[in-house]
């Protein structure tokens, strides 16, 4: 196996183990059959262990997800309503790679875009050439990393947006995860960027071994 099939597998148990099945109304193996191709691929093209499997709002919507967060058995929390978290759409028609899951690669928490306006901010990663990422990964990022947000606080998610233009972000906030938003032309001192250099889904991983 690569270091990037185990990894991803090792992502794969954790969020199944905090009842991902339940929210995409499966089965455990079921949920697990849908990652195997993805895993698959990544035995036969080794991406390294900067990764992360980031399931699609199609399986599992993300209105659910922060509370299957925690840091030090304090479970994450929001105060915006279902409703709300569900208008956070990807920006600019993005689409995710194709499949249930797709991976991100090299994501970070943006901590040197840090206290920026969101606009100024995407404008910044992306002449980095860099990419924002959506909610779905920064909750990814704070389901499989937490102690990122104990190290650098906060971040947030310049890849979604809702219809009155704020983008989500996620803190800590009374020592647990919390997803909340900021408006676009608002700054803080304790909140990165969060992106990510590219995006694979499993055809982009099995065309680039098929061209080597």
């Amino acid at each position: 196996m690569s270091q990037a099939s185990i990894t991803a597998q090792h992502q794969l148990d954790r969020i199944v183990a905090l009842g991902y099945p339940d929210v995409a109304d499966m089965s455990d193996e079921s949920f697990r059959a849908l990652a195997r191709p993805l895993i698959a691929a990544l035995e036969r093209n080794d991406l390294g262990e900067d990764i992360l499997l980031v399931p699609t709002r199609e399986l599992v919507s993300p209105e659910s997800l922060i509370a299957r967060t925690s840091i030090n058995r304090m479970a994450g929390f929001t105060t915006m309503p279902p409703r709300d978290i569900a208008s956070f759409l990807p920006t600019d028609g993005f689409e995710p790679p194709e499949g249930p899951f797709y991976l991100v690669l090299e994501p970070h928490t943006g901590t040197c875009y840090v206290n920026r306006e969101p606009d100024v901010a995407r404008k910044l990663i992306e002449s980095d050439e860099r990419i924002p990422l959506t909610l779905e990964e920064g909750l990814a990022i704070a389901t499989q990393h937490p102690e990122w947000l104990l190290e650098k606080n906060g971040f947030n998610l310049l890849g979604s947006r809702s219809a009155d233009g704020r983008v989500p972000s996620i803190w800590m906030s009374q020592n647990a995860p919390r997803l909340g938003a900021v408006w676009p032309n608002s700054r803080h001192t304790w909140l990165g960027n969060a992106y990510c250099m590219a995006r694979r889904g499993v055809n982009l991983i099995e065309n680039h071994t098929m061209s080597e």
